[in-house]
């Protein structure tokens, strides 16, 4: 998953609150799952074009304090949103 250039999956609804946090809504399964401004940074950046890598490096320069570590996390809460279904590699026909 290193290289992979994941997207969201598009049937995933993203509500952003006043206070930068949000709530990522999958209709077919009526889950819910609470976001925090760092998460959904990442989630913007699922569009398929950025590895997990590169969306931790974009969150490095928007964000003076990003832990050394911010790519092990990116990596992680990425892991987690394909496992639950709601990110993956597009499909392109041929």
């Amino acid at each position: 998953m290193d290289n992979d250039k994941l997207i969201a999956n598009p049937l995933i609804v993203l509500r952003e609150e006043f206070d930068d946090w949000a709530v990522l809504f999958d209709p077919d399964t009526g889950n819910a799952f609470g976001m925090n401004p760092i998460s959904v940074f990442v989630w913007k950046h699922l569009d398929g074009q950025h590895t997990a890598g590169e969306i931790a490096e974009k969150l490095r320069k928007e964000c003076n304090d990003a832990p050394d570590e911010a790519e092990k996390y990116v990596k992680e809460f990425i892991e987690d949103l394909v496992k639950n279904g709601l990110a993956g590699q597009e499909f392109k026909e041929d």
